[in-house]
């Protein structure tokens, strides 16, 4: 069936082109949003989020690095948006650019046009498109045969705030403890966007081989450009009729950064440009390299670490082995979380308060929903001041692979202790 309904909401489009899934479950497009979203509604998510037993895990999926450089195309020159159509160059990157007048609504017909002008040779079937006016956003979409089998493929442009969560986040390779891909390429056009490829799979835990490329460019501007292809002519639901999707990644490079497409972007009403919620609405977060330095420190003797979570804030994981196999262990450091309290350690939640005033609970179940049997166990504590430490293991090398040992490498009473260390009080961030 066609992709039309991925496009509906920006975050459940951003989270699906993005693949960075936040949990054990299956990465489906409401779950995505948990790695695609803007900054401050991670940290609300964090702050949010209960681990029950027989549920997935908390961890989130960060983000670092920086957007950079202006667009300025791909050196190809100008280009015209459908029959019709006002060409647009490398120059035209701004909405304001220009002129004062508002730009020209660019309508879905003349999208599928021009996707269509920029694909191989091929025929083209089950062909949907929306314009710029529309409310739900600009997207193309078809299934695309070279005569090597069917490919659902769809493009969609947004406008978002330049240097945001979700800039960041489309150009940065996920993390494969919780996104399985087998390439990612991220790389700066002449002009000056920056491009993202990544070669990864519809489902996570690659229980159909459908395969998912995406192309993701980003302009300091704030337009954002998303290919997406299968190997087979539906996103879900349709069987395999490739080996691999139509497109190569110079095909897809040079598709998504065709010029053609700002001019697109610059007529969706600035209205629809995605906002980041402010920082300081946020609670001030840990980073995570002290997160995983004081993490380390405090393992059970006997366990050596083998991998490690990239820079974030608030997160942090590692991957240990006491030679009878891997085991992921993931910890949150959340400050000011107060009004969890009688969320997760009401009454019913099993927790026990401390001499010291700290309440606990711990908990072990199945660590996913797919049956593959993961074990979890989490230790949650809640300090008098509102700092809450969460750390979870798990009998796994990480959330989306199956299970490397029968139970994780650390038990209830070792999570307990850590969650409880009074280190963490000295990593919280110092009031302004």
């Amino acid at each position: 069936m066609p992709v039309e309904h991925r496009d509906d909401q920006f975050e459940d489009r951003l989270g699906a082109a993005l693949r960075s899934a936040g949990g054990t479950f299956d990465a489906d497009r409401t779950a995505l949003v948990a790695g695609g979203e803007t900054r401050g509604r991670r940290l609300r998510t964090r702050r949010r989020t209960a681990v029950v037993s027989g549920a997935a895990a908390i961890a989130l999926v960060g983000v670092g690095g920086a957007l950079v450089t202006p667009w300025g195309g791909d050196g190809t020159g100008q280009r015209a948006v459908g029959a019709g159509g006002t060409t647009v160059g490398p120059g035209d990157a701004s909405p304001s650019a220009g002129a004062a007048t508002a730009p020209v609504p660019v309508s879905g017909a003349q999208l599928l046009n021009t996707l269509k002008e920029l694909l191989p040779s091929g025929k083209l079937s089950e062909q949907k498109s929306r314009g710029t006016a529309s409310k739900k956003g600009p997207y193309a979409y078809a299934v695309f045969d070279d005569g090597k089998g069917a490919a659902a493929l769809s493009l969609s442009l947004h406008r978002i705030v330049p240097g945001s969560g979700q800039a960041r986040q489309a150009t940065e390779c996920p993390d494969k403890a919780f996104v399985p891909y087998d390439d990612c390429v991220t790389s700066p056009l002449p002009g000056g966007a920056l491009l993202r490829i990544v070669k990864g799979y519809e489902y996570p835990d690659r229980r159909v081989d459908t395969k998912l490329w995406t192309a993701d460019l980003v302009t300091a501007a704030g337009a954002y450009v998303s290919v997406m292809e299968w190997n087979a002519a539906a996103e879900k639901d349709a069987p395999v009729s490739r080996p691999e999707p139509p497109l190569n990644s110079a095909q897809l490079k040079t598709l998504v950064a065709d010029p053609a497409w700002l001019r697109a972007v610059n007529a969706i009403p600035a209205s629809a440009t995605v906002e980041t919620p402010p920082v300081a609405s946020a609670p001030e977060e840990v980073e995570s390299d002290d997160i995983v330095t004081a993490l380390t420190g405090l393992l059970p003797r006997g366990l050596s670490v083998v991998g490690k979570s990239k820079p974030d804030t608030g997160f942090g994981y590692v991957v240990v082995d006491d030679g009878k196999g891997k085991s992921f262990v993931q910890i949150n450091v959340q400050p000011n979380s107060q009004d969890l309290e009688k969320e997760l350690f009401g009454e019913g939640s099993g927790a026990v308060t401390r001499p010291d005033g700290i309440k606990v609970v711990v908990r072990q179940g199945p660590g996913d929903d797919k049956g593959k049997g993961l074990v979890m166990r989490t230790a949650d504590a809640l300090w008098p001041d509102g700092l809450r430490v969460v750390v979870s293991a798990f009998n796994s090398a990480s959330q989306i692979t199956g299970p490397t040992r029968a139970n994780p490498a650390l038990t209830l009473d070792q999570l307990k202790t850590i969650a409880t260390d009074s280190r963490w009080q000295q990593l919280q961030p110092v009031p302004n």
